[in-house]
């Protein structure tokens, strides 16, 4: 236990953070440490502590006796205090900080904010919280020390130029740096550069104190240059802020595991540049790598729009910080290599539909002329959120139905489409929700943006194209009202069985691909996992193919259960495979290539790439068995 107490100790110990009211003595933090500690050590054996909000579990801790009831009420009322005075703070002039205000014009608006008559009786109060913050921290952890960072002298002097160029680089060289010289010259352009010498004194120092251990642990990961080229852009990117260096400055377990994700991924290093308010997420690892409750993340996601209600803009925000944190939180699971593919893209679709469906309940009160308490109204997932293979930069396909016989319901539920659509792509101080893509909606781009149920069923039955059946197979309700989902899904299953004829089918579908392909030409020497012949988009278009062409007499083909559960199910039905005697049959093998396509996918997203072109010799074997069974479909 004393360790344990050394450890959270050393993780709050932030000196000259006074003004920070969440990292800073007698902060945010410490109450939750407070909490936390109890957790760590009877969490095990009483999972009814196994509980996440903090508030929460200082009532259980008092109701258990493991904490006196004068302690709890004095920890509760300071944690809301200084929770409230957070989100006041962080839309001072639109600045993510926990920092007070410096100016006497942004005091006076935070003593407002808060209810004071002026900023002294503020300060008094908030002095008076964080003192007894203080006191209960510094009784819980009486027998911990406060521990300094071990710098090693020599990372010091390289940073600070005190060794000659031949000395440093080959210090750098012994390291493990296999380019000493140009990883010198990086920082050595980045110590003299404009940037770091306009900082503030108290950044510089910070800045100062973060870079010895950078080049430390760079220098322990499988590409160093790569590693601290990416740890030090992304310094450059947060340096005038100074909360986030003294966060990563005085907490050395998420300095290090900041390396090790960078290390691993560039484009997680660029997601944390964009929203840097994402480092806060590495100093609770239990947090961070928890398997998702997404039951208690809906909970959690109302409350915290709850307590900002009536501010469309930082409602707005706060479903950005949500999704984001989120996404950060699956990514590190997925880089620590505790996640599965299949696992992830549940995860982004799962999420996805929560911050849809809280969306729909947190909008529709905003929307003009609304008629009833509650919307008829749902979302319809296409493309990869209806299959939930969605990736970390997938936008989302949607389609809006409504089922309303008042007479304003159209011009209505119109404007409530139009807001959700503001409302997520919309670029905001905290970033982008989701791009989302209506073109599947009755009609494409001309059409309405929101569709009546029996409109929709008239359409796809009468009107739509095949292509507006192949995208149907994929589709699946995913926000709203239930009924309408119901209404849906017994839509899509009636277009799917429809009697067709298949020759006919066969022809549309193959010029629609050979439209596709000569849109999409590739003129590099790489393979286009998706887009070129024998990829991704081959065995979506063999999948939908089947399914129309053979639904109607296998009712079971109309389930929306993915590309490699139908392929299987086709295999097993003999509808494909059914002449070959090999013992690994075709339809396998193209589930195994389609998997090994989404995963190289994966791993070129991971690493920054902008498109998904592989070696050629490198897919060779899925590019074939995927041409042999599109040759058994189409020609044979």
């Amino acid at each position: 236990m004393r360790d344990l107490k050394i450890q959270i100790q050393r993780d709050v110990n932030s000196k000259g953070m006074h003004d920070n009211i969440k990292l800073g003595r007698g902060g945010i933090r410490e109450i939750e440490f407070i909490a936390q500690v109890f957790q760590l050590i009877r969490g095990g054996q009483d999972v009814s502590l196994q509980i996440k909000p903090t508030l929460t579990v200082l009532a259980l801790l008092k109701s258990k006796g493991l904490l006196p009831e004068k302690t709890v009420r004095e920890l509760s009322l300071a944690y809301k205090f200084l929770r409230n005075l957070e989100h006041r703070l962080m839309y001072v002039d639109d600045a993510q900080t926990q920092e007070l205000p410096k100016t006497d014009e942004a005091k006076a608006r935070i003593a407002k904010a808060m209810n004071f008559s002026g900023w002294t009786e503020f300060l008094a109060q908030l002095n008076s919280y964080r003192q007894q913050v203080q006191q209960h921290f510094d009784a819980t952890f009486s027998d911990a020390n406060a521990s300094s960072h071990d710098v090693l002298d020599i990372e010091k002097s390289i940073w600070n130029g005190a060794l000659a160029e031949q000395e440093a680089v080959l210090a750098l060289q012994q390291m493990g740096f296999a380019e000493a010289q140009e990883t010198y010259r990086r920082l050595n352009a980045l110590h003299q550069g404009s940037r770091y010498a306009k900082l503030p004194e108290l950044s510089r120092q910070r800045f100062d104190a973060l870079m010895p251990h950078v080049i430390s642990q760079a220098a322990t990961m499988l590409n160093p240059e790569a590693t601290l080229l990416r740890i030090t852009d992304l310094l450059e990117s947060i340096c005038r802020r100074a909360s986030y260096l003294a966060l990563l400055a005085e907490h050395t377990q998420a300095m290090q595991l900041l390396v090790k994700l960078c290390s691993s991924s560039p484009w997680l290093a660029n997601y944390l540049a964009q929203h840097p308010i994402l480092l806060d997420e590495l100093l609770d690892t239990r947090t961070l790598y928890a398997v998702p409750d997404f039951s208690a993340m809906r909970v959690e996601l109302l409350q915290r729009l709850a307590e900002v209600e009536g501010d469309i803009e930082r409602q707005m925000d706060v479903m950005r910080h949500f999704k984001h944190a989120n996404v950060f939180r699956f990514s590190a699971q997925d880089i620590a290599g505790e996640l599965a593919l299949e696992t992830l893209s549940d995860y982004l679709s799962e999420l996805a539909a929560l911050v849809l469906s809280v969306g729909l309940e947190t909008i529709w009160p905003y929307v003009r002329g609304k008629h009833r308490d509650t919307p008829k109204f749902a979302v319809i997932g296409y493309g990869k959120l209806g299959s939930k293979e969605l990736g970390y930069a997938s936008d989302l396909d949607i389609i809006f139905l409504y089922d309303d016989d008042a007479p304003e319901a159209g011009e209505v539920y119109a404007r409530f489409a139009q807001r959700i659509n503001n409302w997520f792509n919309s670029l905001t101080s905290a970033g982008l929700l989701y791009e989302t893509d209506l073109q599947l909606r009755p009609d494409g781009n001309s059409g309405l943006l929101v569709s009546e149920v029996s409109a929709f069923r008239d359409y796809q039955l009468h009107k739509a194209w095949v292509w507006e059946h192949q995208a149907i197979t994929r589709a699946r309700f995913v926000a709203g009202d239930r009924e309408i989902g119901e209404a849906f899904e017994a839509i899509r299953i009636e277009v799917l069985a429809q009697p067709r004829d298949v020759a006919k089918l066969k022809s549309e579908v193959l010029a629609m691909r050979g439209k596709m392909r000569a849109a999409q030409h590739n003129a590099t020497e790489l393979f286009d996992i998706k887009h070129d012949v024998g990829g991704i988009i081959d065995v979506e278009f063999l999948v939908q193919y089947l399914v129309l062409a053979h639904a109607k007499q296998y009712p079971q083909l109309t389930e929306n259960i993915g590309n490699i559960a139908l392929l299987k199910l086709l295999a097993s039905l003999n509808i494909i495979d059914h002449d070959l005697t090999e013992k690994q049959g075709l339809a396998e093998k193209v589930v195994l290539a389609y998997l090994e396509y989404r995963h190289m996918q994966h791993i070129l997203k991971l690493q920054g790439a902008t498109h998904s072109r592989m070696e050629v010799l490198s897919v060779t074997a899925h590019v074939a068995v995927v041409t042999a069974l599109w040759k058994q479909v189409f020609t044979g």
